[in-house]
């Protein structure tokens, strides 16, 4: 219970890497449910359930996942009817009515158990040592990335104190005020929402792509609240892939949230990020990239964005009849390369019928027929001849077209996110609005209002 508790998981909001375990594991061994579970004292707690919906906890009794957790070793039980344990399993003689069952252990490295990755089927069946093997390699990834969690969650607070010490001394000398107010209460909004927000008189739209099932996407966006009516947003892409990228970018979603909300300054943020990247250990040599910006509504109309780059292509300014304008301050350099890495940044009106478009390079590096990279003039190009008044969803499907017309797709994998705020002429006023495009590693497909 006490590993349980230092890795601060239980009742946390969903994630996106544990439910795309799930779903990995559902799809590897063909089962209608898959889970990640994490055992309390008198509870089992699903941080991820593919297939279960409505289902966030259940009793501890005897039976499945309780039986599971006390063996180091996977647990198979072919056909449950045949157990004298399982038999009587609420799972089992309820309507799901479930006759197959296997779970790995999620164990630590100083060898405490804190849940499971279990698969269900309705039918009797058995697996194989690959796929046992296969199971346990599934539970290593989630400690993994409890592990990065942890790692991030330390990372943030060792440069809290840092910058409380600092601001203490420079408050000391200058002037009397109050420390820095405490950071901890930020450290439950570090996880990613499962979809865009609705933001009051902007539509947003994103789309996000891996170019290989094989490998885990580095790409990252996210769109987040601020206080006072302002907001946040960000994306960006991790050098490499595979689980060192998947690690990095856990880390830098959670820094870039949690730093948003001590000082939402966008070059405070990035300069926050590249601190918390270079104290890792972990990381190495890693890097990334990233556009960091805050949203404010305007004195007249729309918003006030203010936008800081750390390495990254330019940001778009589409303001309708085809005119495009680059948002690219000078001087962001990469993020988590350099200790002295200095960033800049640049303010912007959003006006009605205009919009913000981002995206990574997986777009720009998308090869033509002729086998011509997009580039950043190509895109410019692109995004001019559009000259109908800027929607978010619009732009986003237009690029999605652009994409898909290329011989071979991107190539590499693709992030994108539009912003854009309404023209004002209807009796009602302004709907806000937010459409989220994703294509799993397995071309599936899935759009949100």
């Amino acid at each position: 219970m006490e590993a349980v508790r230092r890795y601060d998981i239980l009742d946390t909001p969903p994630d996106g890497a544990f439910d795309r375990i799930a779903a990995m594991a559902a799809r590897l061994f063909k089962v209608p449910v898959a889970s990640v579970t994490i055992v309390d004292e008198d509870r089992i707690w699903f941080k991820a359930a593919h297939g279960l919906e409505g289902v966030s906890e259940i009793g501890r009794e005897p039976g499945l996942c309780g039986s599971a957790i006390l063996s180091d070793e996977t647990l198979v039980i072919p056909d449950t009817l045949t157990d004298p344990v399982a038999f009587n399993n609420g799972l089992v003689t309820g309507l799901m009515g479930v006759r197959f069952y296997a779970a790995a252990p999620i164990t630590t490295r100083d060898g405490h158990r804190l849940g499971t990755v279990n698969i269900l089927d309705t039918k009797p069946r058995l697996i194989t040592e690959d796929d046992t093997a296969t199971l346990a390699d599934l539970a290593s990834i989630v400690l993994d990335e409890l592990e990065v969690r942890l790692s991030a969650l330390d990372a943030l607070r060792a440069e809290q104190e840092r910058r409380r010490e600092q601001e203490d001394a420079r408050q000391r000398a200058e002037r009397d005020k109050s420390a820095i107010e405490a950071f901890a209460s930020t450290l439950q909004r570090t996880l990613l929402p499962p979809a865009l927000p609705v933001v009051p008189g902007l539509e947003l739209a994103c789309h996000y792509a891996t170019a290989s099932p094989q490998n885990v996407g580095g790409d990252f966006y996210d769109v987040f609240p601020l206080g006072g009516k302002r907001w946040a947003f960000f994306l960006g892409d991790v050098c490499g892939k595979g689980p060192e990228a998947a690690a990095l970018t856990s880390l830098t979603r959670y820094t870039l949230r949690a730093a948003a909300l001590i000082d939402p300054d966008p070059d405070v943020v990035l300069t926050s990020l590249n601190t918390a990247l270079l104290l890792d250990p972990a990381i190495a040599t890693r890097f990334c990239t990233a556009v960091f910006g805050v949203l404010e509504p305007h004195e007249k109309q729309g918003f006030t964005v203010t936008v800081a780059t750390g390495g990254h292509p330019p940001a778009y300014h589409l303001r309708g009849s085809g005119a495009v304008e680059a948002v690219q301050p000078k001087g962001g350099m990469l993020i988590g390369a350099l200790a002295e890495a200095h960033f800049a940044s640049r303010s912007i009106h959003l006006a009605p019928g205009e919009g913000l478009f981002l995206y990574t390079d997986g777009l720009t590096e998308a090869r033509t027929l002729g086998g011509e990279m997009v580039g950043e003039e190509g895109l410019t190009r692109f995004l001019a001849a559009r000259t109908a008044p800027v929607s978010a969803a619009a732009v986003i499907d237009d690029t999605i077209g652009l994409l898909d017309a290329m011989p071979h797709g991107a190539g590499d994998d693709v992030a994108l996110l539009a912003l854009s705020v309404p023209l004002t002429d209807t009796a009602d006023g302004l709907t806000a609005t937010a459409t989220t495009h994703t294509v799993a590693p397995a071309d599936e497909t899935e759009s949100r209002p």
